[in-house]
């Protein structure tokens, strides 16, 4: 999958994706957004317009 594939699907359907991948492939947003060629910023502000924000300390988007 490409960045804007992502960046363009639904941001609730997103957000299962980019969270599985975060538990299961990922160590960090960081890592990921590496490897689909993207800015963290730029998962994160589609994210933040379902009000849910990165927590690091669980490598995982939450709800606010």
């Amino acid at each position: 999958m490409d960045k804007q594939k992502l960046l363009s699907m639904d941001p609730y359907i997103l957000l299962s994706i980019i969270n599985m991948k975060l538990r299961d492939e990922f160590s960090s947003l960081e890592d990921l957004c590496s490897n689909y060629g993207m800015k963290a910023e730029e998962l994160e502000n589609k994210l933040n317009s379902i009000e849910y924000r990165y927590n690091q300390q669980t490598n995982q988007f939450t709800g606010i």
